[in-house]
């Protein structure tokens, strides 16, 4: 199946899915970056010297994915580098973190147009430029008339709870002098929180991204959940890889037959809700019946002690005995059943309860189940309230 991060690394990655979640970003849903102008660039950066160790050496980081996208806008093209960091559980350095990578890309943009000047120099000069120039061009080898490339990078947080941690950079700060935070630089990061989601911005998603982040914002609303999946088409035939990741993130259990590409995943929704019904009952009439016969038991024999007792006094000690003890287990056993059944059936009750269904849907499974009539139904649904 694989971890959390490697799949919602290769869910990400889906082109389809990749321009889907920056269109929301940053054009409000509008459908203007397209997943064929997508280039995939290399994740892997080098950072600046602070490694954990103290060694001095250069720290490898990796993005989660990292895209070029180069395209037409109001008759204007666009130049974009689009970052993306997926989140299984919340980073509470996130606008450090973020800050960081973004200043690692535009530090080798520089770099990169440094050194295809230097190139062009040498091309030009036969050497490497003037060493006596001093001038801020040739220092920095960035030009006056050099631009940079902007770079985004979008935080797709694919947890169940409310995203708690820091959305900017300030929010990391002790209680600071509001004259000093005016000066120092607050880093805001992007975040697409399935928690933090409304109906309406779901509906701007426009990739299977909709049906991932709805599905994880419900996923503790079983309700819910079976009622978004139900209106949402998409759902009938999500691909096996994206159940798998939600399989994995919410815990759900979600079946997939081998072979299977496509799941249908409101029959497999539908299925839970029925096998838990089924293995609800199951253990609930189990469970009464132990308790009953138990129970039972102890009174049968309280009671055939007590009727022994005074039969053999009125019939004597030896023959009272005798048949106390056998009405007694009689009696017993038929209170015992009596109250498994009850017991039973109460719990039956309380665990449909539990799996958020409503009376009506709950009267007809106990009275189809246990045969009941409707009054003797009503008295248990009665007694299951008390």
């Amino acid at each position: 199946m694989g971890d959390k991060d490697t799949l919602t690394k290769q869910f990400m990655r889906d082109p389809e899915v990749f321009a889907d979640a920056f269109n929301y970003l940053i054009y409000d849903g509008e459908q203007v970056i397209k997943p064929s102008e997508l280039v995939e660039l290399d994740t892997t950066a080098i950072s600046m010297p602070y490694d954990s160790d103290n060694s001095g050496n250069a720290v490898q980081k990796n993005r989660d994915v990292f895209k070029r996208w180069v395209g037409m806008y109001d008759d204007n093209a666009t130049y974009l580098m689009l970052g993306i960091e997926n989140q299984s559980n919340i980073h509470y350095a996130m606008p450090a973190r973020n800050m960081m990578y973004d200043a690692i890309s535009y530090d080798s943009q520089i770099k990169r147009i440094a050194a295809k000047h230097k190139e062009q120099n040498r091309g030009k000069s036969g050497n490497s430029g003037n060493a006596n120039d001093k001038s801020g061009e040739y220092m920095s080898g960035f030009r006056k008339n050099d631009k940079l490339v902007p770079v985004i990078t979008l935080v797709i947080y694919f947890g169940v709870k409310e995203w708690d941690g820091p959305i900017a950079l300030h929010d990391m700060f002790r209680d600071t002098d509001s004259r000093i935070l005016q000066l120092a630089q607050n880093y805001r990061i992007n975040l697409i929180s399935p928690y933090a989601l409304t109906e309406t911005q779901l509906q701007k998603l426009q990739s299977k991204l909709r049906e991932a982040m709805a599905f994880i914002k419900y996923s503790q609303n079983k309700q819910k959940l079976a009622e978004v999946i139900n209106q949402d088409p998409m759902f009938h035939n999500m691909d096996r890889d994206t159940v798998a990741m939600l399989n994995e993130i919410t815990g759900s259990h979600i079946k997939i037959s081998k072979g299977e590409e496509k799941v249908d995943m409101c029959l497999a929704i539908q299925q839970m809700i029925d096998d838990g019904v089924q293995q609800g009952l199951k253990q609930g009439l189990k469970q009464g019946m132990e308790q009953g016969i138990e129970l039972g038991m102890e009174q049968g024999i309280e009671q055939g002690l007590k009727q022994g007792m005074e039969q053999g006094i009125e019939q004597g000690m030896e023959q009272g005995i005798e048949q106390g003890i056998e009405q007694g287990i009689e009696q017993g056993i038929g209170r015992g059943i009596e109250l498994g059944m009850e017991q039973g059936i109460l719990g039956s009750i309380r665990i449909l309860r539990s799996l958020d269904l409503s009376y009506d849907e709950i009267f007809d499974k106990i009275k189809v189940q246990y045969g009941l009539t409707d009054e003797k139904t009503r008295e248990y649904m009665d007694l299951a309230k008390a």
